[in-house]
């Protein structure tokens, strides 16, 4: 099943729910501002994406610039910093059974189907 971890606030999110819908497969949408992540969940997600942590991390979001930017933080840290503030979280992310992917640009969700 394809889950997409998604803010409907955000337009590169609305753009990636769009496009899973014109894929005519069944998935389901998960609000990660509405139903946050738990730090097992978060983990995983970051093992499917094959990244570190920090590449997760919206860097750009005032609430890093001014709390964490500059910081020598461990990878549990800059976990702990985006369950405590899901907006660090870039968006959307599309999860594929063991694959994961940030959806930026939308058509990157090709990459794992």
């Amino acid at each position: 099943m394809i889950t997409i971890y998604h803010n409907p606030r955000c337009t590169k999110s609305r753009e990636g729910l769009c496009e899973i819908e014109l894929l005519n497969k069944p998935f389901k949408t998960r609000k990660y501002f509405d139903k946050p992540f738990t730090k097992e969940e978060l983990e995983m997600v970051i093992k499917k994406l094959n990244i570190k942590p920090i590449e997760l991390v919206r860097t750009k979001e005032s609430i890093w610039i001014e709390n964490y930017k500059g910081k020598e933080l461990t990878d549990a840290q800059i976990v702990d910093a985006m369950l405590e503030n899901p907006k660090l979280i870039e968006r959307p992310i599309v999860v594929n059974g063991d694959k994961a992917i940030i959806a930026r640009p939308k058509e990157k969700i090709n990459e794992i189907l």
